[in-house]
C-alpha cells in the first residue's frame, strides 16, 4: 500500500512540473508591497524575459511556474524599483569628484577642507567644491572671498551652494572671468560689497565663472555617470530623473546603457535653450528600455536658502527684494508655447509663490483644461492657496522633494514670515488635486536616500526627530501615498506606469529587498533603512556585502 502512495505521488510531481513553465527567477517566502491599485500583498512571484509573469502566494506561483533560481526571501519586505522622480544624476557624479563641503558649520572649516582636498589632488589648477550653506553657520550670512584669497592666492576656487543657485569664489576666479562691480547677468546677481565683487554669484550670473571650469572628456564624464549609478543602486534607487541635461551627455548616457554599462533607468529633462529645443524637436520623444527623453526643464526662479526664489511680496528678512525669475516673462512663455505644439513635456522649476503662480497661469493658458499632457512644476515648493485649484484643474502635476521642508524648516519662517510660510512645502494639498504628487530628493542638494524623502514626507521630522509632532504636519503624506509617490505615481509622471512602478503582470520586473519594513518601521528607524538587494528587469544590479 505504501508503495502505491509513493508512485501516485510521483506521478502528481511530475505532472506538476510537465505543467510549469520556466521562470528565469523565482521569490517566494516574501513580504511583498505590490503598490498595485488597491495596493494588494503577496507573498512570492516569477520573472521570466525581464518580466513579472507570475505574482501571488508560493502554492500559485510554483504552481505555474519552476526555475533553476530560487530566492528565499525570509520574510524580508520586497517593493518595485524606487524613483527619484526629480534629482541631479550627473551632478551627482560630479561632487563625488569635488570637495566635499555639505554641513561644514564655518567658512573656516571650508577653507580647511578645500586645503586636504588640493593636497590629494595637487595636479589641479582649479579648486572645485560644493555643498555650503551660510545657514548652518554661526554668522548666517554669505561669505566673501577674502579668505579665499589669504588661503588660495593662485589656484581660481569655485565653490557651489548646496541648492546649486549661488556659487563663492575667490579673486582669482573674477578676474579670469572679467568680473566687475559693473558686471550684469540676466537672471543673476553679482553680489557687491564696498564698490566689489563679493565674491558671491547668485543664479545665473555662476555660469560666467562655471564656463572657464575645465572641460570633462567622454572618459570624465562616463566616471562620473558610474559613481552615481553605484550610489544610486545601494539605495533602491532603478529610476532617476535628472533635472537638467545637455543633449550630448543625453547621448552619452543611450550609448553607455546600449552597452550595457549604465544598467539604471535614467529620465532626463533636456535643459531648457532655444538651440535645444530646435535639436530635440526635430528629434521627437525618444525612449529604450532605460532611458526616457521626453521633458525639458526649465527654470522660473532660483532658491529661497540664497533668496534668488522669486516671491509676491518681499523677503521679510530683507525687506528690499522678492527675488528674481531667471527668465524674463516673455522668454518663458515662448517656450512654453513651443512645447505646447511637440509631444514633450514642460518641467518648471518654481520656488517661490510668483513664480508657481506666473507659471501655473501659463501652463494653463496652453493647456486649456484637463488632458494627459503631464506638464510638472518641480518642487512647487511655496504656492499661494488661490494657485493650488489650478494644478487640478489643468491636470498640472506637482513634483517635490519632501526633505527640502525639513532642511528649510529652521528659516524658513525667517525668509518667509510665518503666515506665508503655511503655504510650503504642501504636499497634501498639492497631492489631493489629482490624486498624484511625484517625490523626489533634488539630490546633490539633498542626501540621495530615498529613506529620507519617504520619512520627511510622513513625518516631517528630520534625523533627531525634531520638531516633535512634525512641522506643518496637516500636509503630510501618509506611507501608502509617500509609497506610490516614489514608484507608481512617478512612473505615471513619466508615462511609464504601463510598464513600470509596480509589482504586477506584464511589467518590468525592478524591485528591492530592504531588511526593514517602511510601512511599519518607526519613525526613529525610517532613515537608516538599508538595501539587502536591488533588480533591474529581474537582473541584481546591487547586493549588500
Amino acid at each position: 500500500m505504501r508503495s502505491k502512495l509513493f508512485l501516485l505521488l510521483g506521478i502528481v510531481l511530475l505532472f506538476a512540473a510537465c505543467s510549469t513553465q520556466k521562470a528565469d527567477l523565482i521569490v517566494y517566502n516574501a513580504n511583498v508591497y505590490t503598490v498595485d491599485s488597491t495596493f494588494s500583498k503577496a507573498t512570492a512571484f516569477a520573472v521570466k524575459d525581464g518580466k513579472f509573469v507570475a505574482v501571488g502566494d508560493s502554492a500559485s506561483v510554483f504552481g505555474q511556474y519552476q526555475s533553476d533560481s530560487l530566492l528565499n526571501a525570509e520574510g524580508k519586505a520586497i517593493y518595485p524599483g524606487l524613483y527619484d522622480a526629480h534629482a541631479h544624476f550627473y551632478g551627482l557624479g560630479q561632487m563625488l569628484d569635488q570637495a566635499d563641503l555639505v554641513e561644514t558649520t564655518s567658512p573656516q572649516q571650508i577653507v580647511e577642507k578645500l586645503k586636504a582636498w588640493q593636497a590629494a589632488h595637487p595636479d589641479q589648477v582649479w579648486i572645485i567644491g560644493r555643498g555650503w550653506d551660510q545657514n548652518d553657520w554661526a554668522i548666517k550670512e554669505f561669505p566673501t572671498k577674502e579668505m579665499l584669497d589669504k588661503a588660495f592666492p593662485n589656484n581660481p576656487v569655485y565653490l557651489t551652494r548646496i541648492d546649486g543657485h549661488a556659487s563663492w569664489v575667490n579673486s582669482k576666479a573674477l578676474q579670469l572671468a572679467k568680473i566687475t562691480a559693473e558686471t550684469k547677468t540676466e537672471g543673476g546677481l553679482v553680489i557687491v560689497k564696498n564698490g566689489q565683487p563679493s565674491g558671491v554669484l547668485v543664479d545665473r550670473a555662476q555660469q560666467l565663472v562655471r564656463a572657464l571650469n575645465p572641460t570633462p572628456t567622454h572618459a570624465d564624464i562616463t566616471q562620473k555617470l558610474l559613481k552615481a549609478q553605484a550610489l544610486c543602486l545601494s539605495f533602491g534607487l532603478t529610476n532617476v530623473g535628472d533635472a537638467g541635461l545637455a543633449p550630448e551627455v543625453i547621448d552619452l548616457i543611450d550609448s553607455l546603457q546600449q552597452k550595457g554599462v549604465l544598467k539604471i533607468r535614467l529620465y532626463p529633462m533636456v535643459s531648457i535653450s532655444q538651440e535645444n529645443i530646435d535639436k530635440m524637436l526635430k528629434r521627437g520623444v525618444y525612449q529604450t528600455d532605460r532611458l526616457n527623453v521626453r521633458s525639458f526643464k526649465i527654470y522660473a526662479d532660483g532658491a529661497l536658502g540664497s533668496r534668488g526664489a522669486c516671491l509676491l511680496q518681499p523677503y521679510t528678512d530683507a525687506p528690499e527684494t522678492t527675488g528674481f525669475l531667471l527668465f524674463s516673462p516673455k522668454e518663458l512663455e515662448n517656450y512654453i508655447a513651443q512645447l505646447a505644439q511637440s509631444d514633450f513635456q514642460a518641467n518648471t522649476h518654481c520656488i517661490g509663490d510668483s513664480a508657481n503662480r506666473l507659471m501655473l497661469n501659463l501652463y494653463a493658458k496652453y493647456l486649456k483644461g484637463p488632458n494627459n499632457r503631464r506638464w510638472r512644476i518641480e518642487h512647487a515648493q511655496i504656492v499661494n492657496p488661490a494657485d493650488i485649484p489650478t494644478f487640478g484643474k489643468y491636470s498640472i502635476l506637482p513634483s517635490a522633494q519632501p526633505t527640502h521642508a525639513t532642511s528649510d524648516m529652521y528659516w524658513a519662517g525667517d525668509r518667509l514670515g510665518k503666515n506665508r510660510e503655511k503655504h510650503g512645502y504642501a504636499f497634501k494639498d498639492l497631492m489631493l488635486q489629482n490624486n498624484k504628487i511625484t517625490l523626489g530628493t533634488d539630490f546633490p542638494v539633498e542626501a540621495v536616500s530615498p529613506f529620507y524623502t519617504f520619512h520627511s514626507a510622513v513625518f516631517r521630522q528630520d534625523a533627531k526627530g525634531w520638531p516633535q509632532g512634525g512641522y506643518q504636519v496637516e500636509n503630510a503624506l501618509t506611507r501608502e501615498q509617500a509609497l506610490r509617490g516614489m514608484t507608481l505615481w512617478a512612473a505615471y509622471g513619466n508615462f511609464e506606469e504601463n510598464r513600470l512602478g509596480s509589482i504586477e503582470i506584464g511589467k518590468e520586473a525592478d524591485f528591492i529587498i530592504l531588511q526593514k519594513d517602511l510601512m511599519t518601521t518607526s519613525a526613529g528607524e525610517l532613515r537608516e533603512v538599508k538595501v539587502i538587494r536591488t533588480y533591474i528587469m529581474g537582473e541584481k544590479v546591487f547586493a549588500q556585502d
